[in-house]
């Protein structure tokens, strides 16, 4: 057991470094031209990450000082959930990044055939109009009849610099001398004046926008624009998704019909919260919040399903202090959730009793028309203190309709077995964080909403707060209003 537990765990450790090294690797090498400061960064930047996240992870768990859990946990849950985005922005990239090669070479071939046509065939030359031929013919013999006559010499008449620039005709082989014909001499600031050319107006050099990009410039390219994207995109999902938990969770309402439920307790209001999740990050004002939230829904009982803290009574007792203001009709009341047990279960049953709220600890209510049970969860039969059915329903009344709390799905099984109307569940967030929800789909019987197991409906909430990142993606927080329905009314 031990060796298989040692392999999975290299297994998952290979898997982290080659993923964090892959991802190193387009946002900061393949962006860059060679080794420099943004290289250095990024693996500053993935390393501290991860170094935040396991030691928040290890502070929380290990009970470090509750400052220290708080100076970790923001960084560090959200780097956790932030690399998640980067990795999967990046996988995306994949697939975009031929894509866009294709298009780059493509546009850079168009501009290189616009710039160098192929050259006219000679056929073509050779076609050409009869003008252009008589014009080009004209020209030769223009050119031949300009040359001297074979046998004359040409006689030149040297002139003073003053005198009239002299121009020479050829002369005849038969003697004669040809007639001088005289210009006037430039002026003398003519004379002396140098011919200049203008020179050209020097212009920076720009690239040309018509040119097409180099290889290893469009690799470049291509990679810049493909890390950019992948960033923004996985910081703006991380950022709305934890804008969405801080805001509080919204209210959430669903219609159960139940066939023992009697003609009076139709329309009877049960608000359900689950997942709190109280801790360094989620403290007394995110509680104060949940509070509000429930009491303007004015329910007629209130259900807290497990995980409502993350960390012992001392650290957080301020911090769920707000749950004394729980107002309902029938009262408040709390069944743990494995994060209970992970915080101390016996303190937190104490502490949320004398805040007003009711424990079910495998027990059984009865109300006016209906039953209500709660069962510890799975987690405290590590303790001695799990679940516990027969106690918590084996001497009920089953004519009477039942509604039991039981924080994770998986304990729908046991609830069919022992006649059970309705289940309210938590425990799965919804999967908190896309793609989370196949796993946790995975691993549970229902991720969320109502389902039906033979006689047995089973509601699962997707909870209020979150755990370790305070961000959710694709998964709203919400506090659901389960209004019971009688099918003899």
């Amino acid at each position: 057991m031990v060796i298989v537990f040692v392999l999975v765990a290299l297994l998952v450790l290979s898997v982290l470094v080659a993923g964090n090294w892959w991802l190193w690797r387009r946002l900061f090498r393949d962006t860059t031209r060679g080794p420099g400061f943004v290289r250095r960064f990024g693996v500053a930047l993935i390393a501290g990450g991860w170094a935040l996240t396991i030691g928040a992870l290890v502070a929380e768990r290990g009970g470090a000082p509750f400052w220290l859990q708080q100076v970790l946990a923001w960084p560090g849950f959200l780097w956790l959930a932030l690399s998640i985005y980067l990795l999967l922005g990046v996988a995306a990239g994949e697939v975009v990044r031929p894509l866009l090669r294709r298009w780059l070479e493509r546009r850079a071939r168009a501009a290189e055939a616009v710039r160098d046509p192929e050259p006219v065939p000679e056929e073509v030359t050779a076609a050409a109009s009869p003008a252009t031929a008589s014009v080009a013919s004209t020209a030769q013999t223009s050119a031949q009849t300009s040359a001297p006559a074979s046998g004359t010499t040409a006689v030149t008449t040297p002139a003073p610099a003053s005198a009239p620039t002299a121009v020479t005709t050829p002369v005849p082989a038969s003697g004669t001398t040809s007639a001088t014909k005289s210009r006037p001499a430039p002026a003398p600031d003519e004379a002396s004046a140098p011919t200049s050319t203008p020179t050209p107006t020097s212009t920076p050099d720009l690239p040309d926008p018509s040119r097409p990009l180099a290889a290893p410039t469009r690799r470049l390219f291509v990679s810049r624009v493909v890390a950019g994207a992948a960033a923004v995109a996985a910081v703006g999902t991380v950022g709305y998704g934890t804008y969405g938990v801080l805001r509080g969770p919204r209210v959430k309402r669903v219609t159960v019909p139940l066939a023992k439920l009697p003609r009076a307790a139709h329309g009877y209001r049960i608000a359900v919260v689950s997942d709190v999740h109280l801790g360094p990050v989620l403290g007394r004002g995110f509680a104060q919040k949940v509070v509000d939230t429930i009491n303007g829904t004015q329910p007629d009982l209130i259900a807290v399903v497990g995980d409502l803290v993350d960390g012992s009574v001392k650290d957080l007792g301020p911090a769920a202090a707000p749950l004394a203001g729980l107002r309902a009709r029938h009262g408040a009341f709390f069944v743990t959730g494995n994060h209970e047990y992970f915080s101390g279960a016996e303190q937190w049953v104490d502490e949320v009793r004398r805040l007003g709220l009711r424990p079910l600890e495998n027990a059984r209510t009865e109300l006016p028309h209906f039953d209500l049970a709660g069962v510890n969860d799975i987690a405290g039969e590590s303790e001695g203190q799990g679940p516990d059915f027969a106690k918590a329903l084996g001497d009920r009344d089953k004519a009477r309709a039942c509604v039991l709390l039981a924080h994770q799905p998986v304990q729908i099984h046991d609830a069919v077995d022992h006649g059970v109307d309705l289940q309210l569940s938590g425990h799965t967030h919804g999967g908190q964080l896309w793609p989370g929800n196949f796993i946790a789909d995975l691993a549970n019987p229902t991720l969320a909403g109502l389902e039906r197991y033979g006689d047995t409906q089973l509601y699962v909430s997707r909870g209020a707060g979150a755990w370790g990142p305070p961000t959710r993606v694709g998964a709203e927080s919400d506090i659901t209003v389960i209004e019971l329905a009688s099918r003899q009314a």
